[in-house]
């Protein structure tokens, strides 16, 4: 693993697996998960693929750049968010974290990328072909959302696990972590493989403060719907039936304003990616990058 100074105040961590002459897939993963949530392996398969693989950890997680002691007031910008009136200040924005990703793209000599976001990262992915249209070869949303509230409604015991405040402690964060499986694949979920990713993330970064900060990312950079029917991107838009947390419709509508973006609605799969899937995942995406 390396360390990216992108700009003045921001340093990434990032990995990369295959050879860099090849074309890159920049996976960019969702609300306080680290980039180790893309599996080593997951990584290798699609570096199996003939693609130079990228993961990274997000501003405000894991091992990049921390904002340390900064506020949000994370309801306010919710509620202002839902009733449409002004947003009251926020540290940063999807835009600012999309920037992240392109200063990556940056460091690593790398003038265009396939992108691949996993739910907040598919709405990095989806922001960044928005402002940054010439540096995506195709964009991939996995998981996510336009932005318009009224789709992709959370389950309210989705919503609960998702928010719930998780122990400090080692033992208590590791315990807890099988409440998350409210939104995951229901053929799929495992207490065993919840505990051993929380041991993995805990021992990594256990990092909680940044979560407000993200998620006030998130409201305070609002709805894509004009700017998503404009994209000429080449897109794959992918699903989970299974999935609680951001509903089916959150993919279906993103896939109905993006010009001629491909939807395929995945059996067995949460808001999650269950090992049993990865093959086919690999093999789906692979197709529709080798194409663009």
């Amino acid at each position: 693993m390396s360390r990216a100074r992108i700009s003045p105040t921001i340093e990434l961590e990032y990995e990369t697996f295959g050879d860099s002459k090849n074309p890159a897939l920049l996976l960019i993963m969702g609300y306080t998960a680290q980039m180790v949530a893309w599996e080593e392996e997951f990584c290798q398969m699609f570096a199996a693929q003939n693609l130079f693989v990228i993961r990274f950890d997000n501003r405000d997680c894991g091992l990049s750049t921390k904002f340390d002691g900064v506020e949000v007031d994370v309801n306010a910008v919710i509620a202002a968010a839902l009733m449409e009136d002004p947003i009251p200040p926020v540290p940063y924005t999807l835009s600012h974290m999309a920037g992240d990703a392109v200063g990556l793209l940056d460091y690593l000599k790398i003038e265009r990328a396939h992108v691949l976001g996993a739910s907040m990262g598919g709405m990095i992915a989806q922001v960044m072909t928005i402002e940054h249209p010439t540096r995506v070869r195709s964009l991939t949303s996995v998981m996510s959302m336009s932005g318009e509230p009224e789709y992709g409604q959370s389950a309210p015991e989705a919503m609960n696990a998702l928010l719930s405040v998780p122990p400090s402690d080692r033992d208590g964060f590791i315990s807890h972590s099988p409440i998350y499986q409210a939104f995951h694949s229901k053929k799929y979920r495992s207490d065993a493989n919840s505990k051993r990713a929380a041991a993995r993330d805990f021992d990594r970064c256990f990092y909680p403060q940044g979560a407000p900060r993200q998620l006030a990312a998130i409201y305070a950079t609002g709805r894509r719907t004009e700017q998503l029917r404009a994209v000429k991107t080449p897109t794959l838009v992918i699903h989970g039936k299974d999935d609680t947390l951001i509903t089916p419709s959150g993919g279906e509508r993103t896939a109905e304003l993006i010009p001629n973006a491909k939807f395929v609605l995945v059996d067995d799969m949460g808001h999650d990616l269950p090992q049993p899937l990865w093959g086919n995942f690999v093999a789906l995406v692979a197709e529709f990058v080798s194409k663009n």
